[in-house]
């Protein structure tokens, strides 16, 4: 049986691979850390990390292309826009990301 914690782990390791300007959604991570329909463990171990962490948490979106709330007062989602836009990523009028622009593809490595 594989612990929470080994979880996030095999979740940060993927996370950490994303190449600046693309972005993951939550369901390919949780594919390619062999944890296949566990989108929401990968929500939630974003959720987790320690505040200074350097890995790149918000190159993840939803299967739409669409950030996910953080909070309530939206403050992490206009964060998360913020770092996207300086690494070249652009939002379409509808709020989202082109996934067939943008999204990673593991061979990408």
């Amino acid at each position: 049986m594989t612990l929470p914690s080994e979880n996030f782990q095999l979740i940060y390791a993927v996370v950490a691979q994303v190449p600046k300007g693309r972005v993951a959604t939550y369901g390919q991570v949780a594919s390619l850390a062999g944890l296949p329909r566990r989108a929401r463990l990968v929500g939630y171990a974003l959720r987790n990390l320690a505040k200074g962490n350097k890995l790149p948490w918000h190159r993840v979106v939803n299967a739409n292309g669409k950030i996910s709330e953080r909070n309530d007062d939206g403050s992490g989602a206009l964060s998360q826009r913020k770092r996207l836009e300086r690494e070249g990523v652009q939002f379409e009028p509808h709020g989202g990301i082109s996934l067939a622009r943008y999204q990673w593809q593991s061979e990408d490595i």
